[in-house]
């Protein structure tokens, strides 16, 4: 953990963070990447296996995504602590451009991954801009568009993707650099499309629920509109903040009594970034929340990390949740992607004596009592108890799937019937019988959950179906499932369309621990592992399972909640 400023029980009786807390962080994460640094200060090459983009990608991702932490932290001083970071920016900004510098940044192309990078490159810009842009040589200042502009007439990913062509495009009209408004509009549109109500966007066809709705499709439209000012139409604002705060009644919900994210969907390496939509709610005067909630659940998720060694001793954020672990990344990420959790200092753009700041802490939804949440939108239902502050999401409506006839393996991290914020899925998902049901073929190898068809939210129930396909077979057999939420548990009754005989195994939460194996236990008709501390999954076989056998599997090196796991089954 960083050298942190004296606690203030006072004005944060939760956390004892401040903003001096979030300063703090900033500047020993921005400080630990001066020794990653390149010549001209326009990559930063972190240690780490490349993206699949590459090492000249990713040098330019280190640069872009803590330009961003450092304009936050530049702007919410009014550039007057800050003035070492000024000079780095805009030298690497200087270099970046420059095609005969050795460190130059790679062109953008279409579907490349210098798309997202320039987004965050147009936000760091325009929130820096009487310190940074205004003070540029206007021959640097045309090289920066030059570059930005290979948006134009550039093909971009149909998802959070065309967001950030809105950003970037929407920075140029506003330096007055060649652009397209069309396109601008374009992308604001087929975020229309994708609204599903209650706040909730899929991210991008399909049913794509995870923390893209928070870090992404909520994010930029606040940030586009800080850009766009007077060009931006005033009824889609309007629209873009009453979804903010409908989502925001959602949002805060997500996060445990210790501060901790449920963990589900990918990008998780970005961890606290979830927190974003916490501040760009402040920003927008779009927030259902008090001040002093949302920085408590902000300031909680942030110490969360940083407790359990997030920045490592380096000061450096590493591809995983907790330690490194490599199966919470996808192939986009590299050694920069985590940089993506500068995101969540966007509350420092806030003055210093904003009630966002000053006013006390107050208890987030899970220490305040026992929840259950519907959300319909995406499939879900939460619930949480006050007693040990841990939230559950029941999954019945996101598994990351294109529309169909397209299909997909299994994810874990949507795949499973439920997340926690105690908890991780084993990854990778294949034979790992953690919150999942399966027939089991001949040489035990489980079917798939695949593609999820819900069948409704409400109250304490949530419902869904998928199709079993044993390997080798075409046919595909019905699994109806209804899980009910009661306090700490949930039932779960399946339907299982599959011949007499088939094998069926069933498994509960999977718990996981770095100093030693949970303790396992089973007897007829039921499961246990626990954890150390206490953390505890069970699994009880109330009807149908006739001479059921329990078990617990144990696994090492699969869980991003630590090294040895245990998940309770019935078979």
């Amino acid at each position: 953990m960083p050298r942190l400023p004296p606690a203030d029980p006072s004005a944060s009786p939760a956390t004892g963070w401040t903003r001096a807390h979030w300063e703090a962080v900033a500047d020993r994460l921005l400080d630990a990447l001066t020794p990653y640094a390149s010549p001209g200060l326009a990559q930063y090459r972190l240690p780490g296996p490349p993206s699949q983009s590459g090492p000249w990608s990713d040098g330019l991702e280190g640069f872009a995504r803590s330009f961003l932490l450092a304009a936050f932290r530049i702007a919410g001083s009014g550039g007057r602590e800050t003035p070492g970071l000024i000079e780095r920016y805009a030298a690497g900004l200087e270099s970046g451009t420059d095609p005969r510098s050795p460190d130059h940044w790679p062109p953008i192309t279409d579907r490349s991954q210098p798309m997202v990078e320039a987004s965050s490159v147009a936000i760091a810009l325009h929130e820096t801009r009487p310190w940074i842009w205004d003070r540029l040589d206007d021959r640097v200042r045309q090289r920066i568009a030059d570059w930005l502009g290979g948006f134009l007439g550039a093909v971009v990913n149909d998802s959070n993707w065309r967001l950030f062509q809105v950003i970037t495009e929407e920075f140029l009209a506003s330096v007055g650099a060649p652009h397209s408004r069309a396109e601008i509009d374009a992308g604001l549109a087929r975020l229309e499309d994708w609204y599903r109500g209650d706040g909730w966007y899929t991210d991008g066809d399909g049913r794509k629920f995870d923390y893209y709705n928070a870090w992404a499709l909520h994010l930029y439209p606040v940030l586009w509109a800080r850009i766009a000012g007077p060009r931006a139409d005033s009824r889609l604002v309007a629209e873009h903040r009453a979804r903010l705060r409908s989502f925001l009644h959602d949002h805060q919900h997500f996060f445990g009594g210790d501060g901790a994210p449920v963990h589900q969907g990918r990008s998780l390496t970005y961890r606290f970034a979830t927190t974003a939509p916490l501040w760009a709610g402040v920003l927008a005067d779009a927030t259902p929340l008090p001040p002093g909630r949302t920085r408590r659940l902000a300031s909680g998720a942030l110490k969360h990390f940083a407790e359990r060694g997030v920045p490592d001793e380096r000061g450096l954020l590493t591809l995983g949740w907790y330690r490194p672990f490599l199966p919470v990344t996808q192939r986009y990420s590299g050694p920069a992607s985590p940089y993506w959790a500068s995101k969540a200092f966007l509350g420092l753009l806030l003055p210093a004596d904003h009630p966002v700041w000053t006013e006390p802490e107050e208890p987030g939804p899970a220490e305040s009592g026992d929840v259950r949440r519907a959300l319909p939108a995406p499939g879900w239902l939460l619930h949480s108890t006050a007693a040990d502050g841990i939230v559950r999401l029941v999954n019945h409506g996101s598994d990351r799937l294109p529309p169909p006839p397209a299909t997909a393996e299994d994810s874990p991290h949507y795949a499973r019937f439920a997340y926690s914020s105690a908890t991780a899925p084993e990854t990778p998902a294949h034979r790992a019988p953690d919150n999942h049901i399966a027939l089991l073929a001949p040489d035990g190898t489980p079917t798939p959950r695949g593609r999820i068809h819900p069948l409704g939210v409400q109250g304490a129930r949530a419902a869904s179906w998928h199709r079993a396909v044993l390997p080798g077979s075409d046919e595909g057999h019905r699994i109806e499932t209804v899980s009910v939420t009661h306090g700490a548990w949930e039932v779960r009754v399946h339907r299982v369309d599959a011949p007499p005989g088939t094998p069926v195994r069933e498994g509960g939460w999977a718990v996981a621990d770095d100093s030693a194996p949970p303790v396992a236990s089973a007897g007829p008709g039921r499961a246990r592992a626990r954890r150390a501390d206490g953390l505890t999954s069970t699994i009880v076989a109330l009807h149908g399972w006739r001479d059921a056998g329990a078990a617990v599997a144990r696994a090492a090196g699969t869980n991003a909640c630590g090294h040895h796991s245990a998940t309770p089954c019935l078979t």
